[in-house]
C-alpha cells in the first residue's frame, strides 16, 4: 500500500454510547486500532452491580487492548501508551486529558465534540443547545491543546434541530455525522492536506456546563418557551425538575415531555390544574402541558396514566 494512502494507527478515548458508536465506524473503515483507554469500572443503580462502559464492551468483542487507567498521570499508564506507538489517539466524550497523554502521538490528539466550537464549549453540548432554543448544531474535531476545547478546528459538519428534537434524538443524529467526520478528519491530517485553524473567540459564545441539580431546577419566571425547551434538552436524562406541594406535602416532579398552550386562563402562576386527562401548569402566557413525567418512587409514565391512580388537590402549585 502506498503509505501516503496508509491510514493511520490509533488509540481511542472513550467511554458512552455516543464514544462506542464512533469507534465501531473506526473499525469498520480499516482503521488499525492499538489500544482503547476508558473509564474504570463503577457500581450503578439500586444492587450497586458493576457495569462496564460501552467502549469496554466493545473493545473487548473485538479482542482490542484495553487500558481503564483510574489516574491518567500514571507513569505506568503513559508508558504503556508509548509502547504501543500509535500515530494518532482519537477522543470522544472523555475527561480532560493531561499534556504528558495528548502530546503523545506525532500527529497529535483529535477530540469530536458535539458542537459547532467556539459555540458550547464544555461537558452538556447536546443539552444546552436545545434549552437555548437553537435551530442549528453539529460536531468539531479539534487538535486537544491545554485547555478544554479550545484547540485548533479541523473539520466541521452541521446538522439541523428540530421542532421534536429532544437530547436523546438530537444525540442520534451527531452521531450519525460525528463517527463520519472522525474518518475523513484522520484520512485528511495523515495525507497532509488537511490545515487546523486557530478558535476565533469573540466572547459572545455560550458555554455546555456539566449538567447539576441547580442548573436542571426549572425556573418558572422564565418564557414559557424557554421552559418547555428546558424541558427537552433534559430528557431522556437527567430530567428538568421542580418541586410541587400537594395536600401539604413537598414532592419532586420530573418533567420528560411537554408542550406550550398559548390559552388564556385566570389561574395563579405556578398552580397545577388538571383538565380531564392533562397535566397543566398555570404561566402568564399559557400552560406547560405535562405530558410524560415522573413523580418519587414511580416510573416516568404519560401524566394521564398517572391520573387514573393520583389525585392532585384543588391547591397543589409548584413551588
Amino acid at each position: 500500500m502506498n503509505r501516503k494512502n496508509k491510514l493511520p494507527s490509533l488509540i481511542f478515548f472513550g467511554t458512552p454510547e455516543f464514544a462506542r458508536y464512533c469507534l465501531e465506524a473506526l473499525l469498520e473503515a480499516g482503521f488499525p486500532v492499538k489500544g482503547v483507554v476508558t473509564a474504570p469500572d463503577r457500581k450503578a443503580g439500586r444492587g450497586k452491580h458493576v457495569r462496564s462502559s460501552a467502549v469496554k464492551s466493545l473493545a473487548l468483542s473485538r479482542g482490542l487492548t484495553l487500558l481503564q487507567p483510574p489516574n491518567l498521570k500514571d507513569p505506568e499508564f503513559i508508558n504503556e501508551l508509548k509502547s504501543l506507538q500509535a500515530d494518532v489517539q482519537v477522543v470522544v466524550a472523555f475527561r480532560m486529558l493531561p499534556k504528558g497523554v495528548w502530546e503523545l502521538p506525532k500527529m497529535g490528539t483529535i477530540n469530536l465534540h458535539a458542537s459547532l466550537l467556539p459555540h458550547y464549549r464544555g461537558a452538556a453540548p447536546i443539552n444546552w443547545v436545545l434549552m437555548d432554543g437553537l435551530h442549528k448544531t453539529g460536531v468539531t474535531t479539534f487538535l486537544i491543546n491545554e485547555q478544554i476545547d479550545t484547540g485548533a478546528i479541523l473539520m466541521q459538519s452541521e446538522v439541523e434541530i428540530a421542532p421534536t428534537d429532544d437530547a436523546g434524538t438530537l444525540h442520534d443524529k451527531l452521531v450519525k455525522i460525528g463517527a463520519p467526520l472522525i474518518i475523513e478528519t484522520l484520512k485528511g491530517i495523515s495525507t497532509g492536506n488537511l490545515i487546523s485553524k486557530a478558535q476565533q473567540w469573540e466572547g459572545t459564545e455560550k458555554q455546555a456546563p456539566k449538567l447539576t441539580s441547580e442548573n436542571t431546577e426549572l425556573d418558572w419566571t422564565a418564557p414559557l418557551e424557554r421552559i418547555a425547551n428546558k424541558v427537552r434538552g433534559l430528557s431522556p436524562y437527567p430530567g428538568a425538575w421542580s418541586v410541587f406541594t400537594n395536600n401539604g406535602k413537598e414532592e419532586r416532579i420530573k418533567i420528560f415531555y411537554a408542550e406550550v398552550l398559548h390559552l388564556a386562563h385566570e389561574h395563579p402562576a405556578k398552580k397545577i390544574v388538571i383538565q380531564e386527562d392533562q397535566l397543566l401548569i398555570a404561566h402568564a402566557e399559557g400552560y406547560l402541558n405535562c405530558i410524560e413525567i415522573q413523580l418519587p418512587n414511580k416510573k416516568r409514565m404519560p401524566a394521564n396514566a398517572l391520573l387514573n391512580g393520583y389525585h392532585f388537590a384543588s391547591d397543589s402549585y409548584i413551588l
